[in-house]
């Protein structure tokens, strides 16, 4: 698996509501006046077309293998915009890439984030969501966004050297 790839940890991860976020999406872009060109489209359709928290670089890599003019400042503006509108979450996994992912509420969930081989773990607990809530009542606090990381070593990266799958074998968080 690839640094950043994701794997998930329950098969019954709700899946972001796609055609409600694209509507959104174009709703946000309407307001505001923006066109929808031809390259945009690409960098949209190719980014929710990705299954993992994909950084820049790795959706700018897929972007140009279909259209080879596509640039870094144009794929980091689309991402830009598309967080901005609310669609993208931004996350910051300490291995100084931003990596992208929908924003569902709807579909929320956790991160596990392996700290030898950069894997990210989805997770979903309703019980540390019942917690949240819990201590948020107890101080009298509106939540409006939260998110939970943990860090640590992912099962094959506790494994000894050689016992371990290649997908984790050589690979860090910061490659």
């Amino acid at each position: 698996m690839k640094s950043g790839e994701t794997s998930k940890a329950q098969p019954k991860l709700r899946a972001p509501d796609q055609e409600r976020l694209r509507s959104e999406l174009n709703d946000y872009m309407l307001k505001r006046g923006l066109r929808s060109t031809e390259q945009r489209r690409l960098i949209i359709d190719t980014f929710f077309d990705a299954h993992e928290h994909i950084t820049i670089d790795s959706l700018l890599k897929l972007v140009r293998a279909v259209d080879a003019r596509v640039g870094y400042a144009t794929v980091y503006r689309t991402m830009k915009l598309l967080s901005e509108s609310g669609v993208v979450q931004e996350h910051k996994f300490g291995d100084g890439f931003t990596r992208y992912e929908l924003s569902d509420d709807d579909a929320h969930h956790d991160h596990l984030v392996c700290l030898e081989c950069g894997k990210i773990i989805e997770f979903e607990e309703p019980q540390i969501e019942q917690l949240q809530e819990k201590i948020a009542k107890r101080h009298g606090f509106l939540v409006r966004a939260h998110k939970h990381e943990m860090y640590g070593l992912c099962s094959d990266c506790q494994k000894p050297k050689g016992q371990r799958s290649a997908r984790s074998e050589g690979r860090g968080a910061r490659s």
